[in-house]
């Protein structure tokens, strides 16, 4: 899957000159935590987060009145909190690439560019958003998660047989096993028992780890 099924598209901005008032007043307002910063161009040259926000307010032990605060942070602009190095992508970027990117890097967003045009944004909120697709966390059903050799098949025998039986496989998901010889994998189906699902994929797995309906 690509990014541009998954971002939030045309992304509530600000400007450098706007201040970080104004910014924390418009986060509210959209219930957004962040904004990509674009110039008159329409380019993107920075994003500021509440973080960055709260970072620059004063603390509650200061002497400044509530009046005082107001007033500084209604002259410091988005231009001077804000980060200018911002890594961004494509909207054919795709999501296992999108969310490397954000763990390697360590961040909350990325910026979505068509040329030097702002198209969209991706969160991790989207990210988990897809997580909780891929492990079909809104559908009941029997779940297992289990052990396999890594080997050519097994995967395709193992959903063979639930498919032979009429069994609906909501989801399938492979991991990183514990040792190189094998593989962790989780999966959702609906239309059998726990037994009888327990029965047809025992033969083909190295251990069950877990069992549940959810």
């Amino acid at each position: 899957m690509i990014i541009e099924r998954r971002m939030t598209r045309n992304p509530v901005t600000a400007t450098p000159d706007m201040s970080i008032a104004e910014a924390s007043t418009l986060m509210k307002q959209e219930k957004v935590h962040r904004l990509p910063v674009l110039d008159k161009e329409k380019r993107l040259v920075g994003i500021i987060t509440e973080k960055d926000i709260l970072y620059a307010t004063p603390s509650p032990a200061t002497s400044l009145s509530i009046h005082e605060m107001a007033y500084l942070l209604s002259k410091l602009t988005v231009k001077k909190l804000m980060s200018k190095n911002v890594v961004s992508i494509t909207k054919d970027t795709t999501v296992e690439e999108a969310a490397r990117m954000m763990v390697d890097q360590d961040l909350s967003s990325l910026p979505v560019l068509e040329g030097q045009q702002l198209i969209g944004i991706v969160t991790k909120s989207d990210m988990f958003k897809i997580l909780l697709e891929l492990f079909g966390a809104r559908h009941f059903g029997v779940r297992l998660t289990f052990v396999v050799e890594d080997k050519p098949g097994t995967i395709a025998k193992i959903s063979q047989v639930l498919s032979e039986a009429g069994i609906d496989i909501i989801t399938f998901g492979t991991f990183m096993g514990t040792d190189p010889t094998n593989a962790i994998c989780t999966i959702k189906v609906q239309g059998a028992s726990i037994s009888k699902v327990v029965e047809l994929v025992k033969p083909y797995v190295s251990q069950l780890l877990d069992v549940r309906e959810v």
